[in-house]
């Protein structure tokens, strides 16, 4: 577990299934992850249960669950999103990341704490050189957060997505580490 003023990184537990179920299946992201149909709870249970079993550059990725802890005085965490490390690359030292937080706390400056972790963990942990993500043009949010944590433009993919009958360029930016 990791964790950054009121912001928690934390392995999937059983207990997240209902809340994955939400956002998961949230059909504003699908066209993003590329998700064609629903997940089953089923399907959720089965992953949780084998996500983090493997060494992470054994199974690709590395998922966690981002909680958020309101007040010091309600110290319950509440699970707000989820941060990924995917496509783990151990020859180049690379690896994608992914944040997706549920709409009702997005604005916050949540994402930037749970990213810093991220990064904190691909950098420092797995001793990756490079982390790279993925941001429509259009997610001017998103690349406002990711460039605030200095990561920079490197190409565009041009008509990338195909976003509510609209073709959209997709950024692909980097961050390098200092090693």
């Amino acid at each position: 577990m990791m964790q950054h003023v009121n912001i928690k990184l934390r392995a999937p537990e059983p207990q997240d299934v209902d809340f994955l179920f939400e956002l998961e299946n949230d059909r504003k992201l699908w066209h993003v992850s590329q998700t064609l149909v629903p997940f089953s709870r089923f399907d959720l249970e089965q992953y949780i249960f084998s996500v983090n079993k493997q060494e992470p550059f054994a199974a690709g990725q590395v998922r966690f669950i981002i909680e958020y802890i309101e007040s010091t005085e309600n110290r319950k965490p509440v699970a707000i999103g989820t941060a990924d490390i995917f496509a783990l690359d151990a020859i180049n030292r690379r690896a994608g990341v992914g944040i997706a937080i549920l709409e009702k706390y997005r604005g916050r400056s949540l994402a930037g704490q749970a990213l810093d972790l991220l990064i904190e963990y691909g950098f420092n942990f797995l001793n990756l050189h490079q982390l790279y993500c993925n941001v429509e043009q259009t997610n001017e949010a998103s690349l406002r957060l990711f460039e605030s944590r200095r990561f920079e433009v490197a190409g565009v993919k041009k008509q990338w997505n195909r976003v509510n009958g609209e073709w959209v360029d997709e950024y692909l930016l980097q961050r390098i580490s200092k090693d």
